[in-house]
């Protein structure tokens, strides 16, 4: 029982890296891996990404995504030329929203991601 009360209070930020918001949303397409890419009906899927950080994003989908679905996703990050390619595991989902963690994110990937979050914090001041 105190286990669960200390799991629901609404001020507890568990992640190690803070999430910025996007103002213009941007897209991406997912598709699943694994045994889950064969047995599932949706295999592929696009989203629009609302907030991203150095290791994760919250992404709002037609297609209905669970926890521990292991993906591969495409980001198409503003004014980047090239999409951004990186794995990707669902950690929580409600309704068309779910929220990713990055788990195999290249050095380059990494660079890009880095970029657009400094431009970001600098525009947000």
């Amino acid at each position: 029982m105190l286990q669960f009360q200390r799991q629901s209070e609404p001020n507890t930020e568990l992640r190690r890296y803070p999430r910025v918001r996007v103002s213009a949303p941007f897209a991406c397409a997912f598709s699943r891996l694994g045994l889950q890419r064969w047995n599932s009906a949706d295999r592929t899927g696009l989203g629009v990404v609302l907030d991203v950080s150095l290791r994760g994003a919250k992404v709002m989908s037609m297609t209905a995504m669970r926890p521990g679905d292991h993906l591969a996703v495409s980001l198409r990050i503003p004014d980047q030329v090239t999409a951004m390619q990186v794995d990707a595991l669902v950690r929580w989902g409600n309704d068309q929203l779910f929220g990713l963690e990055f788990v195999s994110l290249s050095q380059s990937a990494e660079s890009r991601l880095k970029k657009f979050l400094t431009r970001r914090a600098v525009a947000c001041t």
